[in-house]
């Protein structure tokens, strides 16, 4: 098991209420966009954060993590590997509770500040991915 794929972890992020992602934007060909729609069908009140702040899939969207008014639980960093420890930094910042890092983003510094901040901390692992693995059949 990776140091960042804990299951009991991940079960909780996945039952989280609120989730921020990161890089959200209207773009329905985009990852982000998928796993936003999925979690919010799951029930998670989703928020967009994107510098161009169009509002997505129904909710209002906000330039960066520290706009956010409402406690955030998740931060979904789905950003290139390269800029995810400045939104891991921002996701602290925020008081955000945990950060997941999907497939291939990865970072291990900046996981660890997170982790070491008291967050919890998921990465390269896809939410949807974990989803199915943890449906009924």
């Amino acid at each position: 098991m990776s140091e960042f794929a804990d299951e009991a972890v991940i079960d909780k992020l996945l039952g989280a209420r609120t989730w921020a992602f990161v890089g959200l934007s209207d773009n329905p060909l985009r990852e982000v966009y998928r796993q936003a729609r999925l979690a919010q069908r799951a029930g998670a009140r989703i928020i967009p954060v994107h510098p161009d702040r169009k509002d997505v899939l129904g909710e209002t969207a906000y330039a960066s993590l520290a706009d956010v008014p409402v406690p955030i639980d998740v931060v979904g960093v789905y950003r290139r590997s390269e800029f995810a420890g400045g939104v891991i930094d921002e996701a602290v910042a925020a008081g955000a509770k945990a950060v997941w890092l999907p497939l291939d983003v990865i970072d291990e510094d900046a996981a660890r500040r997170a982790r070491d901040a008291g967050l919890d901390v998921v990465m390269n692992r896809c939410p949807a991915v974990e989803r199915n693995r943890r449906a009924p059949r």
